[in-house]
């Protein structure tokens, strides 16, 4: 048994280094990038748009034009549009869990709900990982992760014992966070603003604004 190891739990939480060691039986992964990139790509599924995560940072494109990684610039995506969206944590460790799992989603806060709906019915272990924020962890993450637990945690057939220790510590900080605040005052969040995305932190906040459970099919999210 590894220091990461959260076996004979079937509702697991770790952070981007310990994927391996938390998900590697696991059938239904769950990344949490809320600062931007699992945002973008509830945004963008919600749109009809489909979005490729891609570990290359010099990848971000589409036929006409260009997008940010910004949800509030997603906001207006055609229905249909293809997008590469790179970044180096959400969208990278998603490229990784696809070689470890047969289902992997993108959740957020804005897609919890939805997201724990889709995955109730996908086979056990699930595990939420958290995406860190340049090798360390992020409160928004934590958070994130967390609102994802809480709704699985609310679901008629959820046994609380199913919960390792690290998920049941991620619901909480969730139950716990006051939100827009939090996002807006964790580092990432005023690093954001401070870059002038205080709408995207905003948006980012917004609970269980997308009822959509993206998916990763053939290389690209979508709903």
């Amino acid at each position: 048994m590894s220091l990461f190891d959260q076996a004979g739990f079937t509702v697991r939480m770790g952070w981007a280094s310990e994927l391996g060691a938390v998900a590697s039986d696991c059938p239904v992964v769950v990344i949490v990038d809320v600062l931007r990139f699992s945002t973008c790509v509830s945004v963008a599924c919600a749109r009809g748009a489909a979005i490729v995560p891609s570990a290359s940072p010099d990848l971000l494109r589409r036929e006409d034009g260009g997008w940010s990684l910004s949800p509030t610039d997603i906001g207006s995506i055609p229905a249909g549009t293809r997008l590469v969206l790179p970044s180096p944590n959400g969208s990278a460790l998603a490229v990784q869990a696809a070689g470890l799992s047969d289902a992997v989603y993108a959740g957020c806060v804005r897609n919890a709900s939805a997201v724990a709906r889709a995955v109730a019915g996908r086979g056990r272990p699930i595990a939420v990982i958290a995406a860190s924020e340049r090798g360390r962890p992020g409160v928004e993450d934590l958070i994130g992760a967390g609102a994802v637990i809480a709704a699985l945690w609310a679901r008629p057939s959820s046994e609380s014992s199913a919960f390792s220790p690290e998920a049941r510590a991620a619901r909480a900080a969730y139950e716990s966070a006051e939100l827009p605040t939090a996002f807006l005052e964790c580092g990432s969040g005023r690093e954001l603003a401070g870059q002038g995305w205080t709408d995207d932190i905003l948006c980012a906040a917004e609970i269980d604004a997308d009822d959509v459970a993206p998916l990763l099919v053939d290389g690209a999210f979508r709903a």
